[in-house]
């Protein structure tokens, strides 16, 4: 039965012109056994009938060009004198026709006039009932408009509910596509963050080891004791690195960080003390000061405190020289946090704060300026007088 449904919908035309061939077939029947209807009349019916059938075919194939055929057939009958009959029924069809498809809204309500005028010209044509009085003449004639009048509301409703189907299915399809545009967008900004944060613990933890396995193999023979020191700090800082890129590595697999053993929880601000230390260790002599009262931050802002920190003390230990000094300064204020964080070392070469901090890996002050940007704070980076460099950040409790 569905195989059958779904064939009859893609052939409208052929169930339209079966429909009309078998009313074609009745309405001559009807013509033939009228007996109002003169021989030569019912000669002039013949092509009447066959051009409401013609129009009933070609309906939804044809629809201007059935009105329009239905409305000849309709003015060659009035005007030979053919009494309505069962063929007349085409008429409300193709008036229903009309209204219910997507043809110009001048082509519907010019039919919807024809089909109010339909009952008054026929009236007119071959008068009213002699036995009734005038008011019930009228009543008949309005109410043989009713007909007309239904067949052309009830195929304009369809048509709007189609337009408003049609208009419900237009928007799905554009939420859809605005839906995986910002599912791309969202991918896109989770694989850059997971960039930075990558960025930040092999710049910052690689470097640690390399400057501890440099110091290892210098003093490999005259201070073992002190060179075991330095590779237990390369191994643990490497565990530490490894941690961190497996659980970075993991949300760029599957969208969601993995449960396992070595899971690392989100840096804050109470491990900068601890990156410190670890810098230090790593043989950077680093000044750490804390002013204000220290409380609980949003997750965001403490996340980029950290890697702000992280990132400049990398570059102290990248750009600043063998004799470099640096110094954090965390402040709490009122409505946010303040960061200072200097060296007096050698300083970057310019072209590393120029046009944003464009250095040869795309990152650096690039990813602290979008990590500030993403918590609403400011950044000034750039050489300090008299030598070195200064980042100072203001990183507000909420976004401006």
């Amino acid at each position: 039965m569905q195989r059958l449904y779904d064939f009859l919908r893609r052939h409208p035309t052929g169930v339209d012109s079966f429909w009309a061939v078998l009313f074609f077939g009745v309405s001559m029947l009807n013509v033939v056994g009228e007996p109002d209807i003169s021989r030569p009349l019912k000669i002039v019916a013949v092509p009447v009938v066959l051009a409401l059938s013609t129009a009933l075919a070609l309906r939804r194939r044809w629809t201007q060009g059935a009105f329009w055929l239905t409305l000849g057939a309709g003015l060659l009958q009035l005007g030979a004198g053919i009494v309505a009959g069962f063929w007349d029924i085409a008429m409300f069809v193709i008036l229903y026709t009309v209204a219910a498809s997507e043809v110009p809204r001048w082509v519907s309500r010019t039919a919807l006039g024809w089909g109010l005028a339909a009952a008054p010209l026929y009236f007119l044509r071959y008068g009213v009932d002699k036995g009734a009085n005038d008011v019930d003449n009228v009543l008949f004639a309005v109410f043989m408009i009713v007909p007309f009048v239904l067949a052309w509301v009830l195929g304009d409703s369809l048509r709007t509910r189609r337009a408003y189907y049609a208009q419900l299915v237009e928007r799905n399809q554009r939420l859809e596509k605005e839906r995986e545009a910002q599912s791309k967008v969202a991918v896109a900004a989770e694989r850059a963050r997971i960039a930075r944060e990558l960025h930040d613990v092999v710049a910052h933890n690689v470097s640690v080891m390399v400057v501890q396995a440099d110091g290892a193999a210098y003093v490999m023979d005259v201070a073992p004791e002190q060179a075991k020191e330095a590779l237990q700090t390369i191994s643990g800082t490497g565990r530490q690195a490894l941690a961190e890129m497996r659980r970075l590595l993991g949300v760029l697999r599957t969208g969601e960080p993995q449960e396992s053993e070595d899971y690392v929880p989100q840096p804050d601000v109470e491990q900068i003390e601890v990156l410190v230390e670890q810098v230090r260790a790593a043989g950077l002599t680093v000044d750490f000061e804390v002013e204000g009262a220290p409380r609980q931050l949003p997750s965001g802002v403490e996340l980029t405190a950290y890697r702000i920190v992280q990132e400049a003390l990398t570059n102290t230990r990248k750009h600043g020289g063998p004799d470099a000094r640096a110094s954090v300064r965390l402040v709490y204020f009122d409505d946010g946090l303040g960061l200072l964080i200097e060296d007096d070392g050698r300083g970057a070469a310019h072209e590393l704060y120029e046009d944003g901090g464009a250095d040869g890996a795309g990152h650096g002050l690039i990813g602290m300026r979008e990590r500030i940007g993403m918590v609403g704070g400011t950044l000034d980076a750039g050489p300090r007088p008299g030598g070195g460099f200064r980042i100072s950040a203001l990183l507000p409790l909420k976004k401006r």
